[in-house]
């Protein structure tokens, strides 16, 4: 028998964030049965705990998404360390480490840290490290098609590697973004031609209307068959580089929370923070289904 659950990951209540399914106990499946599995739940990622192969980590992880199996994610990697402190399969580091996981994937070992705010729990992964490809508005032909007569805000357009590819691009205002019907079609077609996930498209938050947030953010994957994103931890943490690279000085610079996902019925909150050169990237995670699993292999 395995365990297995379903969480809500980047919100402070269920049904607001992004779902994502985690199994324990499947050290002896195959990458096929794995795969089968995640087609079969249908999220956008399901993810498999299993025994570290290397000392220095707690565990490893694989990330499935109903298709195929990626190297990283950000709220796998977020909502997993959460069922993994909530199962007690690993425990927090004590010491020097104290409050800290050390996650094993495909991209290698990521350090991933535990706060507090009133009471409530939050977890940051470190980013991959990224850097900026291509800037501006002629770095690819169907740019200029996508984002039609959108207007746009003070940092340009740009092409961003960190494992996965994203467009990202400043909208001017935040009512602009919000309302914003983009062309899905176009956007995958500029998703496959430049090799990358789609575009990431973000606002200043109107003063008027800020409701904690200070950036919003909608993410468009079409280079993965999904038209928007309600929460992406891997896409706002190439965003988050690309601002720190085009716009070191500004009022983003120390860190700032982004809001995403309400134009889909969502409501997800993500907390980005500069760190040494580095981006975290964290928020909560809530446990919607704990229970057993029962899976022919």
């Amino acid at each position: 028998m395995l365990r297995f659950l379903q969480l809500d990951v980047f919100t402070h209540r269920a049904g607001g964030g992004n779902p994502l399914g985690v199994v324990f106990g499947a050290e002896n499946w195959t990458s096929a049965h794995m795969q089968a599995f995640a087609a079969w739940t249908d999220l956008v990622e399901t993810t498999f705990v299993l025994p570290p192969t290397q000392s220095s980590a707690d565990y490893r992880l694989r990330i499935f998404s109903p298709s195929k199996e990626i190297p990283f994610a950000g709220h796998p990697t977020i909502g997993s360390a959460h069922a993994v402190l909530e199962t007690g399969f690993a425990r927090n580091r004590a010491g020097h480490d104290a409050r800290r996981l050390i996650q094993e994937c495909a991209v290698g070992l990521l350090p991933i840290v535990t706060e507090y705010q009133n009471g409530r729990r939050e977890l940051y992964v470190q980013a991959p490290l990224a850097k900026i490809l291509k800037t501006g508005l002629d770095a690819h032909p169907m740019l200029v098609n996508v984002l039609e007569d959108m207007p746009l805000g003070a940092i340009a357009p740009a092409f961003v590697d960190g494992g996965r590819r994203w467009w990202v691009a400043e909208i001017g205002t935040e009512s602009a973004l919000r309302s914003w019907r983009p062309d899905h079609a176009s956007i995958a077609v500029l998703a496959k031609s430049s090799d990358s996930m789609g575009l990431c498209a973000y606002a200043r938050a109107d003063s008027k209307q800020q409701g904690g947030y200070d950036l919003v953010v909608r993410a468009f994957p079409a280079g993965v068959g999904i038209e928007e994103d309600p929460a992406s931890g891997a896409a706002n943490g190439l965003l988050a580089a690309a601002i720190s690279q085009l716009e070191p000085i500004g009022s983003l610079a120390a860190g700032y929370q982004v809001s995403q996902g309400r134009e889909i019925g969502h409501d997800a909150t993500l907390n980005i923070r500069y760190e040494a050169g580095r981006v975290w990237v964290g928020g909560e995670t809530q446990t919607v289904v704990d229970g057993s699993l029962r899976w022919e292999t």
